[in-house]
């Protein structure tokens, strides 16, 4: 039985909460508030904590940072409950540290599939503990490592003469996640909309892909057409979950919202016919520069764009992920670090335009208890 502690302003939503839990065999403490929800998580060390975002006082990410700050319970599993559309609130805390998150309004199976995962990752109060803190020790010293590396790096390159306009502002990633997402059949729903009725769709992807990926800490977002391209790197790592994790995450979390958008253009323009709402999404680790690009005439700086090679391939496997059935796609690279925390369905050998050699790639389709 796991101790957790569900936090939530709202009344219905607590009760809601402890039912469910405790119908999975957990004992489940309640508060109204980040504050005594804090307090509560202080005074008896649960193994879960489950926080709405949205709270008067402390909401839930200023709680999670909170959490994260003290090394006596910095370790918390902590889920959130969002809402989508609260974008201006989400985004002054999206890199929060949480470990999972679902969205409002949510079914009782949700909740509990998630705590499941949660605690079964954590390995609550069995033989694998003394392992779990061996991994954890070795993935903070992985970072540590990277931490070092980058500093080392910008040291030389602060020594070295650098040539161009401005090149040393840039930001070199030794290894990164570059996730790539796109819209499957635009032009076909073009046909099928007016144009201010295009534009309010592609508003509504962008702005619940963008809170999708912040909320999972996306170090860069970028715009490309109708697609988005977002970096993950180690510098918003935490010790329980690592960038890979994120960026997979993210990819899944990106195929809900797109999901849910679809819902939401059947109900908006029944009768339409219109075709299905989907995204698919490439995923691939390995260097990439952020560019400093600066305004060619004024000299001011006009935007940041990732470059090289791991971002030009993220966008060509996203292009195929589609012909093979696929909603996420990802290269071994992107697995390298979270293999044993991914489910994936099938494998292929893909060949990819100026590449000599085929592309291993995998399809991932959830992340799964440990």
């Amino acid at each position: 039985m796991a101790l957790v502690i569900a936090i939530d302003d709202t009344e219905e939503i607590r009760k809601l909460m402890t039912f469910v839990l405790s119908k999975d065999g957990h004992k489940v403490m309640e508060a109204k508030d980040g504050m005594v929800g804090l307090a509560l998580v202080k005074l008896h060390r649960p193994d879960l904590v489950v926080s709405d975002v949205q709270m008067p006082g402390m909401n839930g990410f200023d709680l999670v940072q909170a959490l994260r700050q003290d090394p006596n319970i910095a370790a918390t599993p902590v889920i959130l409950l969002t809402s989508l559309s609260d974008r201006a609130d989400m985004r002054q805390g999206m890199i929060s540290g949480a470990d999972d998150y679902i969205t409002k309004p949510f079914t009782p199976k949700e909740l509990s599939d998630a705590a499941a995962a949660a605690l079964a990752k954590r390995g609550i109060r069995d033989e694998r503990q003394k392992k779990i803190v061996t991994e954890l020790l070795l993935d903070q010293k992985k970072r540590l490592t990277g931490l070092y590396e980058r500093r080392l790096s910008r040291e030389l390159q602060q020594r070295w003469p650098i040539n161009g306009d401005g090149s040393e502002q840039d930001e070199r990633f030794d290894s990164a996640i570059a996730l790539f997402a796109d819209i499957v059949g635009y032009a076909a729903l073009a046909e099928k909309l007016s144009a201010d009725e295009l534009s309010e769709v592609v508003k509504r992807f962008y702005g619940g892909a963008g809170d999708t990926l912040y909320l999972f800490g996306a170090r860069h977002l970028h715009f490309v057409g109708e697609g988005v391209l977002a970096l993950f790197a180690v510098d918003n790592d935490t010790q329980s979950v690592g960038h890979g994790q994120r960026a997979v995450r993210a990819a899944l979390g990106l195929h809900d919202t797109a999901c849910a958008l679809s819902r939401f253009l059947q109900q908006r323009y029944a009768g339409r016919d219109l075709p299905e709402f989907r995204v698919t999404v490439g995923l691939h680790a390995g260097p990439v520069t952020l560019a400093k690009l600066r305004d060619p005439i004024t000299g001011a700086s006009a935007q940041t764009l990732p470059v090289g090679e791991t971002v030009g391939l993220a966008i060509r496997l996203q292009q195929q992920a589609d012909s093979l059935g696929w909603v996420v796609l990802a290269t071994q690279d992107a697995l390298e670090d979270v293999a044993d925390t991914v489910t994936t369905r099938a494998t292929a050998s893909i060949e990819v335009a100026g590449r000599s050699r085929n592309v291993q790639v995998h399809e991932v389709t959830a992340i799964k208890a440990r």
